[in-house]
């Protein structure tokens, strides 16, 4: 198709503001989905999308209206998929910035719009769930035109639910959006945006083509990898793969690469052709991702550490944020320390491991990621509480910080302030949304942000406030490796990476939650959470108590007593041997975890 005919767009939004259902009248309205096939969150076609309600993965999906092709990607909202949001935007000219007409401008919206800024995207504002009662239109276009610069004719109001405005933000894409630019004689270049694997068809790779053509059976080279493969299958997503001779310039498909190898095709490589190969330049791609929490995931049962492996590679080839490393444990074996983008992205990677591969996992604490400086001047990251060296050799330790933005009405200013002052926060500014609505921004630890800072911000505000973060930098800070000992031995499993003046409150925490969890033993169980040899928190599981004296009756009390000592004598002999050792079960951890989740 003529490339002038051609719209590429996405929605961004912030979580819950209606860009799947805006996703579901569009692919209604042009007929690309037949009525009896509709459903609700067309395009949120994992399991796990349905049931919480939210996007996950970007999806794309193709539509006609009028003489135009128009390609959408949908996208997530939640802060923890940033990253599927940016290789959206990097793949379109256009984005719909949806605003909940009830809710107004979020911590995301304003993310996500200099997300899209930053690309040169044309912008086109839509306020939408305008058929609700306590929809106020117009104070909430006063908020997009303060934040944008926009006029007010520019601001578009609809309803998803109803389909009411839909045709006017199908114009507007028509008319507003630009057309790609990208050189239909060229060599054939294409950037892979996305990818998902198939066990008959091997890997399949999402595409925007950007300059040329890709046909079926064409060989094909991905430049990053140095790998070859042939195009068994080109084509374009309406929602489902529709398999069509060859895609062009600007047009947003799939190509069927057929390679087994996962490690071949990687999400922001460029698709070239062999046989012209050394007069093609390689797509910019993507910003590597920074993971901001890392965690170790093992399997329940050590036999299936190769089927883990594999399955954290097919996760991967569509989850680009996902990173991971061999590790071996002590008490949990062979597993992997995986780099996330926050506690849902690990969430939701535990859920897709156990639904889609069948495999239980054990998942370790989440720490940051330090950088330390020891006393010779080498310097190190440190992910695992494991690899932090001993006090005496550190000479700085630096913890990442993030800038945070919070919205929220103005009567919970207070309570905002008071939890984040808590977590170590440092105020910034003030920004007014309107006489009730502002922007607190704050630089914090990204350690006081991710565990439950969320959840505690929800509460204090009645749900009203959003969060948005983005890292920083790193900055000197007193932190400390947090040791739980189960029975005087230690569980490295469960130490735990924080700063100075969370230790005391979080061990006692920890030795509570496992006071709870473990089984009572023939012995008296100690459970302490140390730092170094300075024990900071301590609780005493006792031990079942076995009736040696029931066979006895009448005579001297003292019998009952000889037989008491003996029994005390041999728990005492019992713990001094080493066969007082405690086997900690699986939910223990998960328990713990959840405990600060």
């Amino acid at each position: 198709m003529d490339q002038s005919h051609i719209r590429n767009f996405c929605i961004i939004a912030h979580i819950d503001h209606g860009k799947s259902t805006l996703a579901d009248r569009l692919l209604e309205t042009t007929g690309t989905v037949e009525k009896r096939k509709m459903k609700e969150q067309i395009l949120d076609t994992m399991d796990l999308e349905q049931e919480r309600g939210i996007t996950i993965k970007l999806q794309p999906a193709r539509m006609a209206y009028k003489e135009y092709q128009l390609n959408l990607i949908d996208t997530p909202g939640h802060v923890d998929f940033t990253y599927e949001v940016s290789r959206s935007l990097a793949a379109v000219e256009g984005a719909i910035l949806l605003v909940d007409a009830t809710q107004g401008v979020q911590a995301q919206t304003i993310a996500n719009l200099y997300l899209a800024i930053d690309q040169g995207l044309e912008i086109i504002p839509v306020l939408n769930k305008t058929d609700l009662p306590n929809a106020d239109v117009e104070r909430r276009a006063e908020e997009l035109m303060k934040l944008i610069g926009c006029s007010r004719e520019e601001i578009l109001a609809v309803s998803a639910k109803t389909g009411a405005g839909i045709v006017a933000i199908l114009d507007a894409i028509t008319d507003r959006v630009p057309p790609p630019k990208g050189d239909a004689n060229g060599t054939p270049r294409a950037l892979i945006f996305d990818s998902k694997y198939d066990d008959y068809r091997g890997v399949i790779a999402y595409v925007r083509v950007v300059d040329g053509a890709i046909s079926k059976n064409e060989r094909i080279a991905f430049m990053a990898t140095d790998a070859n493969g042939e195009a068994l299958e080109v084509g374009y997503l309406k929602p489902g793969l529709e398999p069509t001779p060859s895609i062009a310039t600007g047009e947003i498909g799939y190509i069927v690469t057929g390679l087994k190898d996962i490690s071949h095709v990687r999400v922001g490589d460029t698709i070239a052709l062999p046989k012209r190969i050394k007069e093609t330049k390689a797509l910019p791609g993507y910003k590597t991702v920074q993971p901001m929490v890392y965690a170790g995931i093992f399997p329940k049962e050590g036999s299936e550490y190769n089927k883990l492996r594999d399955a954290m590679d097919k996760v991967r080839l569509n989850d680009a944020a996902l990173s991971f490393d061999p590790e071996q444990n002590a008490a949990l074996g062979f597993g992997f320390r995986c780099g996330l983008l926050g506690m849902l992205h690990l969430e939701i990677v535990q859920e897709r491991l156990m639904r889609e591969h069948g495999i239980d996992i054990i998942i370790t604490t989440p720490s940051v990621a330090y950088e330390v400086t020891r006393t010779d001047g080498s310097k190190e990251v440190v992910t695992s509480p494991l690899d932090y060296p001993d006090p005496s050799l550190i000479q700085e330790t630096r913890e990442p910080w993030v800038t945070v933005d919070i919205v929220t009405p103005s009567e919970y200013f207070g309570s905002v302030m008071s939890i984040v002052t808590d977590r170590r926060g440092i105020f910034l500014t003030t920004e007014w949304l309107d006489p009730s609505r502002a922007i607190l921004h704050y630089e914090m630890p990204l350690s006081s942000v991710i565990i439950d800072f969320y959840d505690k911000l929800k509460s204090v505000t009645q749900g009203y406030a959003s969060l948005n973060y983005e890292f920083l930098d790193y900055r000197p800070g007193k932190v400390v490796r947090l040791d739980v000992l189960v029975a005087e031995d230690r569980v490295s499993s469960l130490s735990v990476l924080l700063h100075e003046s969370e230790a005391q409150i979080r061990g006692r925490e920890i030795v509570e939650t496992l006071k709870e969890t473990l089984d009572r033993q023939q012995f008296v169980i100690k459970i302490q959470a140390a730092i170094g040899a300075k024990i900071i928190a301590s609780e005493r599981l006792s031990a079942y108590r076995k009736d040696v004296t029931a066979g006895l009756y009448g005579g001297d009390v003292t019998r009952k007593r000889k037989v008491l000592e003996k029994q005390k004598k041999g728990k005492a002999k019992m713990m001094s041997m080493g066969k007082g050792k405690v086997d900690i079960p699986a939910d223990a951890f998960i328990k713990v975890l959840k405990r600060r989740s």
